[in-house]
């Protein structure tokens, strides 16, 4: 019998070849998914989730890309959902591919998502930002709903600011006027359209979020009651302390742990595959799920059930 790929346990220190939340040009990412497939690879990844925001657009063209790549790929979207009025994001691991109750969640969520873009661009209109949803779309260069990160290039491009750290900090980021707050499900919602669709929910970077060690056990727990199965242990780098502390919160609550860089664009301090390391730990890797424990011994391409 051929030896584990992936560890049943996590220990310190140790990487690992695995990234299961990325994004592509499907949401807010700057490589089209065969792009990121392939740096993927080139970076040694044996396993890889894309997870655009809110759609599941790129996975088929990334099927493709990771079969021939040698990759397996966990087919994947990251929903925006709402909990106690903070927008939270959960990662659906979606084996098998896009189905079920998600099916109709994530039209939902385009629609809310090309609402709220169509919000913004009157207020940055208002702001000095002309013509801003054409402008935007042409950021894009696709059809997909808009998102912030569209309209920051724009006003970049018009002038208005000089980059788009700029762009936030004075009109898109929480609190100004181009922050937006769409009609998004509450976080129960969401996890009921995975969980029922056959996928396991995961929590997306809980530390991100300015939370209390309190107030974040008390969203793993309401999470966890809803059905939510997993959270992203480590999301890019962070503090290991602070890791090592969550990962003692998740052991408490029985939940998997996951992991996942959240790249967007090549340049930046992240990269496929880059990450704190995960600290020695009890809490089961998610790829002990029940519904993913056949990733190990999948072959390239996307995860079939």
């Amino acid at each position: 019998m051929p030896m584990p790929r992936l560890p049943l346990e996590f220990t310190a220190e140790q990487r690992y070849a695995i990234d299961l939340h990325m994004h592509s040009t499907a949401s807010d990412g700057a490589l089209t998914p065969t792009e990121l497939v392939n740096l993927c690879a080139e970076r040694g990844l044996r396993y890889m989730a894309l997870s655009d925001h809110d759609t599941m657009d790129g996975v088929a063209e990334a099927g493709e890309a990771a079969r021939q790549a040698g990759i397996t790929l966990v087919p994947a979207s990251e929903l925006s959902t709402r909990w106690q009025g903070i927008n939270i994001h959960v990662v659906a691991l979606m084996p098998g591919g896009l189905r079920g109750p998600l099916v109709e969640g994530l039209q939902q969520q385009r629609k809310s998502r090309i609402a709220r873009g169509e919000v913004i661009a009157e207020r940055l209109e208002k702001l000095g930002l002309e013509n801003a949803l054409a402008k935007a779309r042409e950021q894009a260069g696709s059809e997909r709903p808009l998102g912030r990160p569209d309209f920051a290039k724009a006003m970049v491009a018009a002038g208005m600011v000089a980059d788009l750290a700029t762009a936030f900090k004075r009109y898109l980021g929480s609190g100004k006027r181009g922050d937006v707050k769409a009609h998004w499900p509450e976080i129960g919602q969401a996890v009921e359209w995975i969980v029922e669709s056959g996928g396991v929910a995961v929590l997306a970077h809980p530390m991100r979020h300015g939370l209390t060690r309190r107030k974040r056990g008390l969203l793993m727990d309401g999470f966890r009651e809803a059905g939510g199965q997993a959270v992203e242990l480590v999301s890019g780098y962070q503090n290991p302390d602070a890791t090592r502390d969550l990962a003692r919160q998740l052991g408490e609550r029985e939940l998997y742990a996951s992991m996942g860089s959240d790249f967007h664009f090549p340049g930046g301090h992240l990269a496929p595959g880059s990450m704190s390391p995960l600290p020695r730990t009890q809490t089961l890797p998610i790829w002990r799920h029940p519904r993913l424990q056949h990733l190990d011994a999948a072959p390239p391409g996307p995860l079939s059930l």
